[in-house]
């Protein structure tokens, strides 16, 4: 009760979202076999504002369903990428794309274009931003809202196994996936790459212009640390992969949340099922944390 009353709360500081319990649709586009995967182009009904474009992919499998992956993708001030990311990997990946990577492993993936990314740009973040500020919204509240209901969207369909559910991402990416891990149960596995920041931390270290607009809540702080929102992930098998040089997530702030999360897990018998690694690099998925994306996802879903 009390995890799921703090997930109340959490979810309460997003501002003003649409019916939490409204029915989502789809409309498929394009539908074709590509070398490694069946490749799907959709149109998303998942806010009733706004159309979400999205991508599908599944493995070649015959007659079977499969474990799937909300892809997160980043932001890096690239508006006009958004989904595409999954595809061809962003600078500070590693380049293969997780597009290749994660469906030779078996998983289908989803990725959204987030509000004002690939697909749905034409103003600006500070616009929209400011916009949804006078109406009682909060841009990041919606972007989680439309996450949570991509994972409505997941369970319309006969192709994949919704208990099996994963979310990864990078940077803004990251901070998507423990967020949307922390408030929808229904995510079995959480990774996130360079982006798990202390908020405090962050702010002793005058971080805050690193990071977008998108990425403050009002009223957070009065009531949530980053480890705490991370905490409503345990037991659920959770990696964190960081840089040690990242100014987006400071090293002391990355220690805090370490320890803080590790206490958790092993107050629920579940110490395996969380990790927090630190590369001696700045803002860059390496070779190394690739490696272990895949060895965790093989080992938990």
């Amino acid at each position: 009760m009390a995890e799921y009353s703090k997930r109340q709360t959490l979810y309460s500081l997003l501002g003003e979202l649409p019916d939490r319990e409204r029915p989502v649709s789809s409309q498929l586009v394009l539908r074709e076999e590509r070398e490694k995967y069946i490749f799907e182009r959709l149109i998303l009904d998942l806010n009733g504002i706004e159309p979400v474009p999205a991508y599908f992919l599944y493995p070649k499998v015959q007659n079977k369903k499969v474990p799937v992956i909300l892809f997160n993708h980043s932001h890096g001030g690239r508006y006009s990428v958004g989904k595409e990311e999954l595809l061809h990997s962003a600078p500070y990946m590693y380049p293969k794309p997780y597009a290749d990577e994660l469906t030779e492993q078996g998983y289908a993936v989803l990725c959204i274009d987030e509000w004002c990314f690939g697909e749905r740009r034409g103003r600006t973040e500070s616009e929209v931003f400011k916009e949804m500020l006078w109406k009682g919204q909060v841009l990041w509240g919606m972007m989680v809202y439309d996450s949570i209901k991509a994972i409505d969207y997941l369970h319309t369909r006969d192709d994949v196994d919704t208990a099996r559910i994963g979310t990864l991402g990078i940077s803004m990416g990251s901070t998507k996936a423990w967020w949307l891990s922390a408030l929808d149960e229904r995510v079995k596995v959480c990774i996130d790459i360079c982006c798990m920041t202390d908020f405090h931390t962050l702010i002793e270290a005058r971080g805050l212009d690193g990071h977008g607009v998108y990425y403050y809540v009002p009223g957070l702080l009065k009531h949530f640390t980053t480890a705490q929102i991370n905490e409503l992930i345990c037991p659920r098998p959770h990696l964190s992969l960081n840089g040690k040089y990242d100014i987006l997530t400071p090293e002391k702030g990355l220690d805090i949340v370490s320890e803080e999360l590790k206490k958790a897990y092993a107050e629920a018998g579940a110490s395996d099922k969380f990790l927090l690694l630190k590369y001696p690099v700045a803002h860059l998925e390496t070779t190394q944390m690739r490696m272990e994306v895949i060895k965790f996802l093989n080992q938990w879903l």
